[in-house]
């Protein structure tokens, strides 16, 4: 018995200090070359409303549930959604810098609390633009101890790759005069 308590003793001892020497912050980033200017990508990035066409949980949830407040797009423009099997949360664009950045605060509040910030960059290139989305926040002790078993790159980072793949085509097709 005493021999099974120190061996999870010891485990949990582990954990605890591979969790502690973690960093306290995590950054998820993906990028992606679109052939269209930024001009035309940063209507559908810093417009809420059009967030429906490209991202990657609009349709996870059939009842999503979504209000938009605040400005209706750039600076100010809120976004707050709950469903019954996506996350409940709310998006405030906080920093703009037509057309080349938006900063948005991410605050999710059910099934757990967090506060991040995410980034749309958009970098002119020959033929296009390089859009890079990214996400950054605090770790807690919980957190980091769940980044052990979890990692953020490997939650989100497919999610961030599918959203940048379908804002790729959706300012292509725009870009062609291909709606279809």
């Amino acid at each position: 018995m005493w021999i099974v308590l120190a061996l999870v003793a010891a485990l949990i001892a582990v954990v605890l200090l591979v969790a502690a020497m973690k960093p306290d912050t995590f950054r998820v980033a993906r990028s992606i070359a679109v052939g269209a200017p930024p001009e035309a990508i940063m209507p559908m990035i810093d417009d809420f409303h059009r967030w429906t066409g490209w991202s990657p949980w609009e349709k996870l949830d059939t009842d999503l549930k979504r209000t938009y407040a605040g400005a209706d797009n750039g600076l100010g423009a809120i976004y707050a959604w709950e469903g019954k099997k996506a996350v409940a949360g709310r998006m405030e664009i906080v920093g703009i810098t037509p057309p080349h950045l938006v900063s948005i605060k991410l605050d999710i509040t059910r099934p757990f609390k967090a506060s991040n910030m995410a980034e749309f960059s958009l970098r002119p290139e020959a033929g296009g633009t390089i859009v890079t989305w990214s996400m950054t926040g605090r770790q807690t002790l919980v957190s980091r101890i769940m980044s052990i078993f979890f990692s953020m790159d490997r939650l989100v980072g497919k999610d961030f790759e599918t959203g940048l793949s379908n804002i790729r085509q959706n300012a292509e097709h725009q870009e062609t005069g291909d709606h279809g």
